[in-house]
Order: C-alpha cells, then sequence, then structure tokens
C-alpha cells in the first residue's frame, strides 16, 4: 500500500514539474536568416514564456511572437519601438522619438525608409537584425501584445553556438528629454 502511494506521488509531483515547464519554457527553431548575424538558421532557442507574465517587453529584447497574419509558424524578432513610440527609418539609421539608435548588433544599416510611426497602445515594432531581407513590422505593422509568446533566453543547439541570446538595451533613449534637477543649499549660509 505505502508503494502504491509514493508511486502516485511521483507521478503527480512529474506531473506538477511538467506542467510548470510548458507554461513557463519552450524551445523554438530558426528558420530563416532574418536575425543574422546574431542567430543563425538552424539555431535551437529556448524561450521564457514567463518573462511577460509580470511585465511587458521592452526595447531591444529578442521575443518569439506570432505573426499579425496567418502563419503556420512563429517568428523571432527584436522590440524595436514600444506602445506610444514613434519609429522612423532615415539616413541607415533607426529613430525612436526622434533619437537615433546605436545598433551594433545589425547585419548592416537598413537601405528602406520609413516615415514616422506612432505605435498604439497594447502594440509593439519588431523589426529582424538582417534589417535589409527581414520579414517584419515595416512590412505588416505593429504585433498586438497577445501575440508574443516570450523571450528567446538561449542558444542550446548546435554546441558550438550554445549561449544566451543577446538583449540590447538603448542608453541614448533613457532619460531622453528629462533633465535632472539639481538644487543648491549653502553650507552655514542663508538662502
Amino acid at each position: 500500500m505505502k508503494s502504491a502511494r509514493e508511486i502516485g506521488i511521483t507521478i503527480l509531483v512529474a506531473l506538477a514539474i511538467f506542467s510548470l515547464l510548458r507554461v513557463t519554457v519552450q524551445s523554438y527553431t530558426v528558420w530563416h536568416c532574418c536575425m543574422l548575424p546574431n542567430i543563425e538558421p538552424g539555431n535551437w532557442i529556448m524561450l521564457n514564456k514567463a518573462s511577460y507574465f509580470f511585465s511587458d517587453p521592452q526595447r531591444g529584447e529578442v521575443i518569439i511572437l506570432w505573426p499579425p497574419f496567418e502563419s503556420d509558424t512563429p517568428f523571432i524578432k527584436r522590440v524595436i519601438a514600444v506602445p506610444g513610440d514613434t519609429v522612423e527609418v532615415r539616413n541607415g539609421k533607426v529613430f525612436i522619438n526622434d533619437i537615433s539608435l546605436n545598433e551594433e548588433y545589425i547585419k548592416e544599416p537598413p537601405r528602406y525608409t520609413m516615415p514616422p510611426e506612432t505605435i498604439p497602445e497594447g502594440e509593439y515594432f519588431v523589426l529582424g537584425d538582417n534589417r535589409n531581407i527581414a520579414n517584419d513590422s515595416r512590412y505588416w505593422g505593429t504585433v498586438p501584445r497577445e501575440n508574443i509568446i516570450g523571450k528567446a533566453w538561449f542558444v542550446y543547439w548546435p554546441p558550438g553556438r550554445l549561449g544566451m541570446v543577446k538583449h540590447y538595451n538603448y542608453p541614448e533613449l533613457t532619460g531622453a528629454g528629462e533633465q535632472e534637477a539639481m538644487i543648491y543649499i549653502p553650507v552655514g549660509g542663508t538662502t
């Protein structure tokens, strides 16, 4: 009787762990070259589905998403603009809120232009790192938040490519338009 109970508990624990893993992580195989030079076709990626349970995607993060049209497979892209941002492409550069991004991770500068577009609430603008050939938001528009599956976590295959997926923040956008207030209080003096 005791061994049947132990087997039952073991099975329940295994099912709980399996269910937790299915909800929080997933694997993804890259099929196209839209994320070169950082992620190659044939790379197997583990994605973290739990990363967006309590927070929203941020600029510079690599995500797995369902495009806003019918597709048999999800896509992998980099978040460029978040709700409320204005994105534009001109002179070989991407601009967010009129600030040029320093994109050291792209294959080559974009050879196209795109007029300014303000990203609506609950939507995200995504681009591939291989800017000139990627099928991304410049063609099919923004991605609804509910289409985002998770954040790319690490490449686990092939072994020679093993490593964390590089996400970028854009320090040039941090505090843009904000000025730090300084208060001067003289020591031992009167104001």
